[in-house]
């Protein structure tokens, strides 16, 4: 599944999910690198 995270204040990364980390950040995997972040919240 696609996820989307905020990493900083400007920059945003779509990977595939990874996990969830105890503090609510998610990791993403893009390529072979993995990216920690807080999840994009989907409007509905």
């Amino acid at each position: 599944m696609l996820r989307t995270i905020t990493v900083g204040s400007c920059v945003s990364i779509q990977g595939t999910y990874v996990r969830t980390l105890p503090d609510g950040r998610i990791v993403v995997r893009v390529g072979k690198d993995l990216f920690e972040g807080r999840p994009v919240k989907v409007a509905a």
